[in-house]
């Protein structure tokens, strides 16, 4: 227990500075690799947890493609960050207000463990002890919360269609296939008599 303990503390102050370090760093591309470092110390939480399913979830996903798809997107495009940071103050009152709200989110979670420590397991569903980590999380995504995970799903698809109907460009002078116009046709438009003269060819 001490050198989980140990550990636990390590990945969680690491995590914690390149959290703060991600939103305080004035190039990009150092806070996407310190975001990189925050899922690693938070797959590390997950592995001391008995979650190996979410860490490795982590890694692959959010580290392997996300978080690399954020890097190669800032490097590529040359933002000019300075000019999008002139305005920041505007955003001052709403981002005072969201990061209030979370405090006080935080001190209701922490005031709730203070006053009742067993309160962090009550909610949790029991996990059978035969059973896997994989086999868990599985049984509960598609029993207990199998409708915010369809909910999800459709979240992500309408997001998914939004972002190609908003990107998608009908470049003109191409040709496009237009398949009424094809059904519709008939022999007086498919077909064409030529009068070709003896010895010259069409």
């Amino acid at each position: 227990m001490i050198v989980q303990a140990i550990f636990f503390y390590i990945f969680a102050a690491v995590l914690v500075g390149s959290a703060f370090a991600v939103v305080s760093a004035r190039n990009p591309v150092h806070s996407v690799l310190f975001l990189i470092l925050a899922f690693f110390n938070a797959a590390g939480l997950f592995v001391l947890m008995g979650a190996e399913f979410l860490a490795m979830l982590l890694v692959v996903v959010y580290v392997g493609a996300v978080a690399v798809l954020f890097l190669f997107v800032v490097m590529m495009l040359d933002v000019d960050f300075a000019e999008l940071r002139r305005g920041g103050l505007d955003y001052l009152p709403i981002g005072t207000v969201i990061g209030g709200l979370l405090l006080v989110e935080m001190l209701m979670v922490v005031g709730g463990w203070v006053l009742d420590p067993t309160l962090i397991g009550k909610g949790a569903s029991p996990v059978a002890a035969a059973s896997t980590n994989v086999a868990a999380i599985g049984a509960l995504l598609y029993t207990k919360y199998v409708f915010f995970f369809q909910a999800a799903g459709l979240v992500l698809l309408v997001a998914m269609i939004g972002a190609i109907v908003l990107t998608l460009r009908h470049k003109p002078f191409v040709k496009r296939q237009n398949v009424a116009d094809q059904v519709a046709r008939g022999p007086a438009t498919s077909i064409e008599f030529v009068s070709v003269e003896t010895g010259k060819g069409i």
